[in-house]
């Protein structure tokens, strides 16, 4: 073993050479590491690296190389790898044209599939899911100078209204936790005065511009989780221009709502929606207002029907600007966000379930092993219910474990189709630690299609959230095949319940209309309503 220690110099020179950074090379397990020294100036680090490389050519001796990392320099590419729990994280360098972005990502994607590595996973259950690993897609500028959003302030109010107007963009493409207390939280999921400030902002922002610091002042406050970290919101500003010493003025703009997309093709689309909406908003600023959304943000557009409805907006929007874009690319965005579980048809009524959004609470914070932790109550779940073909409205009901689905006409769409939907909020597990501890699993979820007019049940199907067998599975699918066979023996069609069946009373829930909670009491048994408040 060689180790080779700095020098110190005897000799009187200036402050800045009394120390001078040496490289140590050391064997260790077998291998020979070599410990690259800092280098202030990239050229000295390059030359340095070379060095090592000419030298392992010529001596045919590999090394591990490891180290301080080269100094930052706008001229020089590179990718870092960090090793995260179950996942390994890749930053990708920055591309100046399309065609060089698209290479990148289908470079990365070919090694990793060579490498047994892949971006999507299956559950016990047999869930398709992504890796759980954020794809943040990041938009600049080749120099802080030539930031899109520095050289033009109202770029990234357009985007933050434009998103704000559109709740699909938040939801669609990120993961499975959502809400005030994920990892990209909307800015109107941190506070409930935050569009308030933010319509401030707005006003105080120039309309001939500002300064790089103005911009950041005016926003980096706003910008901000529930407890006023600016790095876990949707809208990251931490690498635009932040104050003096307190991080890197870049001309950044981190976009986090953006989970690993499982296929290239699926997160490049994703990629190129950014990229035109940033051009539209570039020639034609956005000046819609804000939206009090209020609880239809979680009650609404948790369900994949509005979510579909409002991208199509989106879309419709980006094609009225020259971008054609079309709804079909996203298809497959559609399908793994939001799977379907199952459907049944009788007497020409169709319902179908799929899986939903459910923005999970965090718990209060424990001590254990002298750590801090705050868990997450995953065990409540949320489904969407479609009813299709009841063009009679009166006529059929949906009920879930004896209480009545209270289903709402998809507007424009009821007279054509009969379609209606609704939420179906329940707790799909036990966990140790939970919201609510005293309201039990409502797993497996009964459903019936009842003709009110007969009184009669028309079909029923079951939906497990575990083996239908009520044993744990040992281990996760081995294929997609297999995956597919567990997700569909969830899913059950039963014959319809004899005898006359009277329909369910309808549940109103003034706060979140579109959704039946099932951890609510049924209205018979509920001790205490909660009033609306009065319109303004």
């Amino acid at each position: 073993m060689s180790d080779t220690l700095p020098a110190l110099s005897s000799t009187p020179e200036t402050a800045a050479e009394l120390i001078r950074p040496a490289l140590c090379v050391q064997a260790r397990e077998g291998r020979l590491h070599v410990f690259l020294p800092y280098a202030s100036n990239i050229a000295d680090y390059l030359y340095l690296a070379a060095a090592v490389e000419d030298t392992c050519q010529y001596r045919n001796q590999p090394v591990w190389l490891e180290g301080y990392a080269p100094p930052s320099d706008p001229r020089m590419r590179s990718f870092s790898l960090t090793p995260d729990p179950g996942v390994l994280e890749v930053n990708l360098p920055p591309a100046s044209h399309w065609e060089e972005l698209e290479r990148i990502n289908t470079v990365l994607f070919e090694e990793a599939r060579q490498n047994r590595l892949t971006a999507e996973k299956f559950a016990y259950d047999g869930s398709h899911l992504a890796t759980g690993g954020g794809s943040h897609i990041v938009v600049g500028g080749a120099t802080v100078a030539d930031s899109p959003f520095l050289r033009r302030p109202d770029l990234l109010r357009s985007m933050l209204t434009f998103w704000q107007n559109h709740p699909s963009l938040s939801y669609l493409f990120s993961g499975m936790y959502v809400g005030p207390t994920s990892q990209s939280p909307r800015v109107d999921e941190a506070r409930m005065d935050a569009l308030y400030e933010l319509e401030i902002a707005f006003g105080n922002l120039p309309a001939d511009g500002c300064t790089p610091i103005i911009m950041d002042g005016l926003f980096r406050n706003l910008l901000v989780d529930v407890t006023g970290n600016s790095h876990r919101a949707e809208f990251c500003v931490d690498k635009l221009y932040p104050p003096e010493g307190l991080g890197l003025r870049l001309g950044l703009l981190e976009l986090r709502a953006f989970e690993m997309a499982p296929h290239v093709r699926m997160g490049l689309i994703e990629m190129l929606l950014i990229r035109a909406l940033v051009c539209m908003f570039w020639k034609h600023p956005f000046e819609g207002g804000l939206i009090r959304w209020g609880t239809a943000l979680h009650d609404r557009f948790m369900l994949p029907h509005f979510v579909k409805s409002d991208f199509s907006e989106v879309l419709a929007c980006l094609r009225g600007s020259g971008y054609d874009f079309e709804e079909k690319w996203f298809a497959a965005h559609m399908e793994f966000r939001f799977p379907k579980i199952g459907s049944m048809v009788a007497e020409g009524v169709e319902l179908e379930l799929r899986e939903a959004l459910e923005p999970w609470n965090v718990l209060a914070e424990e001590t254990t092993s002298g750590r801090t932790a705050r868990t997450v109550d995953s065990s409540f779940e949320r489904i969407q219910v479609k009813l299709s073909g009841a063009t009679r409205e009166s006529r059929y009901v949906v009920a879930c474990n004896g209480r009545r689905v209270s289903l709402y006409p998809v507007e424009g769409s009821f007279r054509e189709v009969g379609e209606s939907v609704a939420g179906l909020r329940y707790r799909a597990r036990q966990l140790a630690a939970v919201l609510h501890p005293t309201i039990p699993v409502h797993a497996p979820l009964i459903f019936e299609v009842i003709d009110r007019w007969n009184e009669r049940s028309i079909a029923r199907c079951v939906y497990h959230v575990a083996s239908p067998d009520g044993r744990a599975y040992t281990g996760r699918p081995g294929n997609a095949a297999e995956a597919a066979e567990r997700r569909r023996q969830r899913f059950q069609i039963s014959h319809p319940a004899s005898g006359r069946i009277v329909a369910p009373p309808e549940e109103i829930n003034p706060v979140f209309p579109m959704t039946l909670d099932l951890r609510l009491p049924p209205p018979g048994n509920r001790t205490r309503v909660e009033k609306q408040a009065p319109a303004p």
